[in-house]
């Protein structure tokens, strides 16, 4: 899966992602039928070109407007929506405008309908956001991750730092935000929502393909955004194996030991039947756990079983990514676990206490269960 990782060291605005996306290798054509689509091509006018801070060169986009004519919320939502774009790239700016109008209605105290966006709700906002949903489709962007936002303290003549509007729009994201000296305004809101609305905050394994530099409009050395493109390699975490071999403990203690291990964070624990010495028959316990819980797992092990001592090893995993969707049976909803490669689902799996909480109220077979809970996700997945 292609994806984008927001290196926001100098912070982010709706221009400086334009000129990196540009700067990384995305169509420039592309922002010129954003404005197009929009119809704003009497209030903007756009001019892309190289420009330096200090050491750091890259793609400058100036986004203009002639006439500049603020527009409430619904009017906003009216010209996305009557666009002549792709719907999947309308969706995202949609979610902007909601975001935006959220938080503004938040810090002002007004409804939608009466609220003015005032410097966010020009025609050159329209444009940031339209054109880079439709510069990242272009680079057939799957998924965005972004570093940790610089939050300056302070404040400026008009308002406290970070700008509340910023982190209105942040709000609830699991946005990361790092202190910074500088005592300036460093993420907008139009930069701020573009991340909002589905960025991770996180730093991928991923190969690199292309990377580009989107300056932004102060002289100050190195203010730029970088986005680097490239493709997501599936992850690769170290994990620890905790084992021990028992020959004097009875079946139920260790089956209640290992629901105490997985209570403690262990991500797996086995059972095997072994032979031991002497011929006696016994049993392999072995914990797999994040390294950071080893030391809890082991102190578990010596605690509440028989074992005199325990083994320890590393290992790497790779691991197919996941996450848990509600689909609506003729049976009733039900949760399903969706596996995913390149982020595309392959493959799913019902819940089993969803599947057997049906079975017992309608009287239908688990099996049978399980199999119309699994055939509605793959329909509603399209895996066939």
């Amino acid at each position: 899966m292609t994806i984008a990782y927001f290196d926001c060291f100098a912070g982010i605005s709706g221009d400086m992602t334009l000129g990196a996306l540009i700067d990384a290798g995305a169509d420039r054509a592309l922002l010129d039928a954003a404005v197009e689509a929009l119809g704003l091509g009497d209030e903007v006018t756009i001019e892309v070109r190289h420009e330096t801070r200090g050491h750091l060169g890259g793609t400058r986009v100036l986004v203009e407007t002639v006439n500049r004519v603020e527009r409430t919320v619904p009017a906003l939502r009216a010209i996305v929506e009557h666009a002549d774009a792709p719907a999947h790239v309308k969706t995202p700016v949609l979610d902007a405008i909601r975001r935006l109008s959220l938080a503004e209605s938040r810090l002002h105290g007004l409804p939608e309908e009466e609220l003015h966006l005032h410097e966010l709700g020009g025609a050159d906002t329209l444009v940031d956001l339209m054109g880079a949903f439709w510069l990242l489709d272009g680079l057939d962007v799957g998924q965005v991750y972004s570093s940790p936002l610089p939050a300056p303290r302070g404040r400026t003549d008009r308002m406290p730092l970070p700008a509340p509007a910023s982190l209105r729009v942040l709000e609830g994201t699991s946005a990361v935000f790092e202190a910074s000296d500088e005592s300036r305004e460093l993420v907008t809101p139009t930069g701020a929502v573009i991340l909002a609305v589905g960025a991770r905050f996180e730093r991928p394994a991923m190969s690199l393909r292309s990377i580009g530099y989107g300056i932004g409009a102060r002289q100050t050395p190195g203010n730029a955004l970088a986005v680097w493109i490239g493709e997501k390699i599936e992850s690769q975490a170290g994990v620890s194996i905790v084992e021990t071999n028992i020959d004097d403990m009875a079946p139920n203690l260790i089956a209640a030991m290992c629901e105490d291990l997985m209570e403690a964070g262990a991500l797996d624990v086995n059972v095997t039947p072994t032979l031991m010495k002497k011929g006696r028959p016994g049993h392999l316990i072995s914990v797999m756990s994040p390294p950071e819980l080893v030391a809890r797992m082991t102190d578990l092990l010596l605690r509440h079983s028989t074992t005199l001592g325990v083994r320890m090893t590393t290992a790497q995993r790779v691991t197919a990514e996941r996450r848990i969707v509600e689909v609506a049976t003729p049976l009733g909803s039900a949760r399903v676990k969706v596996k995913e490669l390149g982020g595309k689902p392959v493959d799913v799996a019902p819940e089993y206490e969803d599947c057997r909480r049906i079975s017992r109220q309608t009287g239908i077979d688990l099996r049978e269960v399980m199999r119309v809970v699994a055939d509605a996700a793959r329909k509603d997945l399209n895996l066939g």
